[in-house]
C-alpha cells in the first residue's frame, strides 16, 4: 500500500510535465489505471491494448524457451555431431540444462537489447509529442529476438530497431498509424543492411571453435540453405516439425507455433482466417512447383529444382513460413480488415512466400517479403472489398425498387 501511495504521490508531481507520459507508462505498467467509463458506453470489456499485448507475448514464450534450449542443442550438435534423426520431442539430449544456459547466454542479450532499444525510442517520442507512451512495442520487442539469428551482434540488432521503430511506425503516427509491421520492418533492414549476417551455414549456431588457431563460427546451416545448394538433409520430417534443425531464434518448432496459434484463435486475438488461408496459399505453390518438377519442366541440374522438388507439404516445416503465418501476418493494424480481404491478403502471402523462397537461392526464405509486400496491399484489398458490397447492395436496391 505504501508504494502505490508513492506511486501515486509522484503522478500527482510529474502531472502536466514533459516527464508524465514516462512515469504513466510505468505507473501503468504495475498497476490498472484509475480511469473508468461512467455513462454513454455502449460495450464495456475488461480487455485493452496491453492486455491484448501481453496475451501474443504469453504465445510466445514457449517458442522463446524452446529457442534457449535449441541454440544450445545445435551448438552441441555443431561441435560433437551426435545428431540423432527422429528424437522424442521429450529427449533428455535436448532438454538439458547444458543447452540452456548456453542459448540464454545468446538469446537473452538479445531480448534485452530489442525492449531496451525499442522502448527507449518509444518514451523519447511520448516525452517530445506529449503524448502516452503506447504499448504497440511489447509484441514487436519480442518478435524481433525471435526472427534473427543467435549470433546477431548487439550493436547491429540496436541500430535496426532504432531504424525499425522510427521508420517502421513512428514516422506514421506511431501504433495503429504503420502500414508496415514493425519486426518485419526490423528484419529488413538487417537482411539489407548487412546480408553476409542474415543468410549462409555459419550464422545460426551459437560459438566458435579453434581450427589451426583461428577461431571459426560453428557451421550450422538451414535446412532451407541446403535445399537452395542441392545438398541432401539429414532432418526428419518429424525433427522440422519439432523443431530439431537450425533456424532464427523463435521459428524453428512448428509445433510450438501450432499450439501458439490455437491460443491466439482461442483468445479472438489471432485471425484464423489469414492463418488458414496463409497456409492453403503456400501448400498450392508448393505443389505446383511439385507438378513442374515432376513433368520435368525443370531439370535436376537447375539451381531451382531442390526446392520445386520438396514435398509441398514440407514448406510448411521449414524456414520461416509458419512463425510468419500465425505472429506476425495477422498483425491486426497492418492485415486487411474485411473477412474476405483476409482471405485474400493471406492466401497470396503464403502463395508469394513459397514463390520467392523457390526462386531466391541466394536467401532461400520468402515470408518477410511476402508480409511486408501484402501489408503494402491490405489497404487496397479492403477497398475492393468494400466496394464490391456497395455495388452489390446498389443492385439490390435498384432491383427492388424497379
Amino acid at each position: 500500500m505504501g508504494l502505490k501511495q508513492n506511486l501515486h504521490n509522484l503522478k500527482e508531481k510529474y502531472k502536466g510535465t514533459k516527464m508524465a507520459p514516462a512515469f504513466n507508462a510505468i505507473h501503468t505498467f504495475l498497476y490498472l489505471p484509475n480511469e473508468t467509463t461512467h455513462g454513454g458506453t455502449h460495450i464495456k470489456a475488461a480487455d485493452d491494448l496491453k492486455r491484448t499485448m501481453n496475451t501474443v507475448i504469453m504465445a510466445m514464450v514457449p517458442c522463446l524457451i524452446f529457442g534457449m534450449f535449441n541454440a544450445g542443442f545445435q551448438h552441441n550438435v555443431a561441435v560433437n555431431g551426435n545428431f540423432a534423426s527422429g528424437m522424442s520431442f521429450f529427449s533428455g539430449d535436448f532438454w538439458n540444462f547444458g543447452n540452456l544456459l548456453i542459448g540464454a547466454a545468446k538469446i537473452l542479450p538479445l531480448v534485452i537489447i530489442s525492449y531496451g532499444v525499442g522502448l527507449g525510442v518509444e518514451f523519447i517520442f511520448a516525452i517530445i509529442k506529449g503524448h502516452e507512451v503506447e504499448e504497440g512495442y511489447l509484441v514487436t520487442g519480442m518478435l524481433v529476438p525471435l526472427i534473427v539469428p543467435v549470433d546477431t551482434p548487439l550493436w547491429m540488432l540496436s541500430v535496426a530497431v532504432i531504424f525499425g521503430v522510427v521508420i517502421g511506425k513512428e514516422v506514421f503516427g506511431g501504433t495503429g498509424m504503420n502500414i508496415l509491421n514493425p519486426a518485419l520492418t526490423i528484419r529488413a533492414f538487417l537482411f539489407f543492411a548487412y546480408p553476409t549476417w542474415m543468410s549462409g551455414d555459419k550464422v545460426w549456431v551459437t560459438g566458435a571453435v579453434e581450427t589451426a588457431g583461428t577461431a571459426d563460427a560453428i557451421s550450422g546451416e538451414t535446412v532451407l540453405g541446403s535445399l537452395a545448394q542441392g545438398k541432401e538433409i539429414v532432418y526428419s520430417a518429424w525433427d522440422m516439425f519439432v523443431g530439431f534443425i537450425p533456424g532464427s531464434v523463435g521459428e524453428t518448432s512448428t509445433l510450438l507455433i501450432l499450439l501458439g496459434g490455437l491460443f491466439l484463435i482461442f483468445s479472438k486475438i489471432g485471425s484464423w482466417r489469414i492463418m488458414l488461408s496463409a497456409t492453403l496459399g503456400a501448400l498450392a505453390m508448393g505443389l505446383i512447383f511439385n507438378q513442374i518438377a515432376d513433368a520435368g519442366i525443370i531439370t535436376e541440374s537447375s539451381k531451382f529444382y531442390s526446392l520445386m522438388n520438396t514435398p509441398f507439404w514440407h514448406h510448411l516445416l521449414i524456414g520461416g513460413f509458419a512463425f510468419g503465418a500465425v505472429y506476425m501476418a495477422t498483425d491486426p493494424v497492418t492485415a486487411s480488415q474485411t473477412n474476405k480481404g483476409k482471405w485474400i491478403y493471406g492466401f497470396l502471402i503464403g502463395f508469394i512466400s513459397i514463390m520467392i523462397r523457390v526462386f531466391n537461392p541466394a536467401y532461400p526464405e520468402g515470408v518477410m517479403l511476402a508480409i511486408l509486400l501484402m501489408n503494402v496491399f491490405a489497404p487496397t484489398i479492403d477497398h475492393y472489398v468494400v466496394q464490391g458490397n456497395v455495388k452489390r447492395r446498389k443492385k439490390r436496391l435498384k432491383a427492388k425498387t424497379a
